[in-house]
């Protein structure tokens, strides 16, 4: 079917926006373009101010708005423990929880050779120089349970071991809900090793 060049245009554009296909991408413009100009215009406007005023955190690399992010202004929060992530959007994801009430630093990937992804490319220079000048106490890696997150929480834990830093990683295994008869083997070894009492 032939669109008009500007239909064309932000059909491009919303198909390189991650998880957006062609058919997502058609449903999305026609919405915009049957709806309010005023509904476009916030659209647009939220995208423009959040790209203008959302800058990485200087300390822990997350999303910040102001000179530091939320967590890391906060005097509250517990400076003697530190969850390292791959980006911005799990930190969004513990904070969920509730359960966590210590500082982050967000890696911004996981090593790669495939990709040519190594610790150079991440922030690990910085979480280094944190661990030096800091007062933690305990380092939780919180990489997702893959070969690129394990091998990173690997490194991690070597480079951080001599500094008498004590060094964790988060438990995996069945999600809740889960059958055991659909888990993997490397799943339901980790729920197994990560067992606890009742």
């Amino acid at each position: 079917m032939r669109y008009p060049h500007a239909i064309l245009a932000l059909l491009d554009e919303l198909e390189r926006l991650p998880g957006i296909g062609p058919k997502s991408a058609q449903r999305i413009a026609y919405w915009l373009l049957a709806s309010e100009y005023g509904d476009a215009r916030r659209l647009a406007d939220a995208i423009v101010n959040a790209k203008d005023t959302i800058h990485f955190c200087p300390i822990c690399f997350d999303f910040a708005q102001s000179d530091v992010c939320e967590v890391c202004g906060n005097p509250r929060r517990d400076a003697t423990c530190l969850c390292v992530v791959e980006e911005p959007r799990d930190v969004t994801a513990i904070e969920r929880t509730g359960e966590y009430d210590g500082l982050y630093h967000v890696l911004h990937g996981v090593i790669s050779p495939l990709d040519n992804i190594g610790p150079d490319q991440l922030r690990v220079a910085e979480l280094m120089s944190r661990l030096v000048d800091a007062v933690v106490a305990e380092v939780i890696i919180a990489t997702n349970p893959n070969v690129e997150g394990e091998t990173t929480a690997t490194y991690l834990a070597r480079l951080i071991k001599p500094l008498d830093i004590k060094v964790t990683r988060i438990a995996s295994g069945l999600p809740v809900g889960g059958d055991l008869e659909f888990a993997d083997e490397v799943t339901l070894g980790r729920a197994m090793e990560a067992r606890r009492e009742l």
